[in-house]
């Protein structure tokens, strides 16, 4: 196990905790080790625990200080992360642990992803269940499997699974803010079938690569004006397709669904007489993005290297159906709220293009707080598909959160979040899923709200949790359940 780091932290109880749950492998759909270390934890706690055929996990405890007889508060938290990296680090996430180090008020880790979503979350839960001092209601700490790649343990979770009428969500990113609301959301995936030929003789091979952009949350990050490097890899594909007619032998780009696409590249040939042209090319398309993006996308790379010549290419009408289709898919912000200023409404992200077994595979998502428009935008997205040839399948989706700006829980957060700290907590709605909206399809009248302490850079490398907003969130949290 790594060197403990946290050593002059506090509350030392959920620094601890977080520590322990960063040696334990969790990606999504593979977290059988998280889980078993729940609920060996529960077991050593002498704690009531059950698990349900989706995997998550309920922990109960009793009140304490008095308070055994008040109604249960549920506490929740997905045991999932995201899992990325910077091309240049060797890491395993499903065997290596997570390395997290402190810089200045900020806890980061070495060249991945934090897993501080939402693994801090689950820290604090694990801290309240193992503490024997704190006064506290009798609590029920729900752990969601697969939140980040489909939301699938809040989508299968049993009715009657917990008992509590009051929910609090430890899923948030940022420190005295209180949501009380999210968007809905749903995947659009285009699959691509390859048509090939030989490599035309006389032609010059070449890799293009876009590197080094900020990346992020494809909900909390969208309207930032952040680079998307399949957007910028296509934007140069394009442009030598039409003037110097390059065509393609493989391409890849961005990662998961619910992350901005930080890297991509490609592989491909043009006639030997335009070798010097597509330098010249990636040099003016480089200024370019250093203007456009300046402020938000300081340290990207856009390079060039000569390549051996592969053995075939892509027919040419497939290509520039393929081009043209990642040319015109949309992303990025689409409406803003009407009624919240400052809220996005509605967005796309085009988040990443692999191949899959000799299928291309483009995923997109979508997300809104009204469904209609969520369900349009996914339509329009199809129809590019379309009208490239790909054949296209939607997700089930998933609901939004309306907000509920009379919950007496958020009435007794604001008036907590105010008495602790002399000061106004913001209450928002999130363009980001969470998965209280399939908890109130389940449990309807469910309270909630959902808080966490301050992460920036969320579902990137450059993830980081702020240490101060620790102590405040977990002082918040449990004064709310007294």
């Amino acid at each position: 196990m790594q060197q403990y780091p946290f050593k002059d932290l506090t509350p030392a109880g959920i620094w601890q905790y977080f520590h322990e749950i960063c040696q334990v492998p969790r990606p999504s759909k593979q977290e059988e080790r998280i889980r078993a270390y729940l609920v060996d934890f529960a077991q050593k706690q002498g704690l009531q625990v059950r698990e349900d055929a989706m995997g998550n996990i309920l922990i109960k405890k009793s009140g304490t200080g008095g308070l055994e007889d008040r109604p249960p508060v549920v506490l929740q938290s997905h045991i999932d992360m995201v899992c990325e990296k910077n091309s240049e680090v060797a890491h395993d996430f499903l065997q290596d642990p997570i390395l997290p180090r402190i810089e200045g008020d900020w806890v980061k880790a070495t060249g991945t992803t934090l897993g501080a979503d939402d693994g801090i979350g689950m820290a604090a839960q694990l801290a309240l269940l193992a503490d024997k001092t704190l006064p506290h209601v009798p609590l029920e700490c729900l752990f969601t499997v697969d939140e980040e790649t489909g939301l699938t343990g809040a989508f299968g979770l049993e009715a009657g699974f917990f008992e509590g009428k009051t929910l609090l969500n430890l899923d948030s990113e940022d420190e005295g803010e209180i949501f009380i609301g999210c968007a809905g959301g749903i995947d659009s995936v285009g699959t691509f079938i390859p048509e090939w030929e030989a490599t035309p003789a006389g032609s010059f091979a070449f890799e293009v690569r876009v590197r080094g952009l900020t990346g992020g949350h494809s909900g909390d990050d969208i309207h930032k004006g952040l680079g998307n490097a399949v957007k910028w890899l296509t934007r140069y594909l394009w442009e030598a397709t039409r003037d110097f007619d390059f065509r393609l032998a493989s391409i890849e780009g961005g990662n998961l669904r619910n992350a901005l696409a930080r890297e991509a590249r490609a592989l491909g040939v043009v006639p030997r007489k335009y070798k010097e042209q597509v330098r010249v090319l990636l040099n003016c398309m480089t200024a370019d993005l250093e203007e456009e993006f300046a402020v938000t996308e300081p340290n990207f790379k856009l390079e060039l290297e000569s390549a051996d010549l592969p053995a075939q290419v892509y027919r040419a009408d497939f290509h520039h159906k393929l081009v043209n289709t990642l040319m015109a898919l949309p992303h990025g912000v689409m409406a803003m709220s009407q009624q919240v200023a400052g809220l996005v409404e509605t967005s796309t992200n085009l988040a990443s293009i692999k191949e899959v077994e000799g299928e291309l595979v483009v995923s997109t998502s979508q997300r809104s707080a009204i469904e209609s428009a969520r369900d349009h935008l996914a339509a329009v997205v199809k129809a590019c598909f379309d009208l490239g040839g790909a054949r296209v399948r939607h997700s089930d989706g998933y609901p939004g959160w309306a907000p509920n700006p009379d919950s007496p829980l958020l009435k007794k957060s604001v008036a907590s979040y105010r008495k602790l700290f002399q000061q106004e907590p913001e209450v928002k709605a999130i363009h980001a899923g969470l998965e209280c909206g399939l908890f109130l399809k389940k449990y309807p009248g469910l309270d909630m709200i959902s808080i966490g302490p301050t992460i920036k850079g969320a579902h990137s490398p450059d993830e980081r949790l702020h240490i101060p907003s620790v102590e405040k969130f977990w002082k918040h949290l449990i004064d709310l359940l007294v």
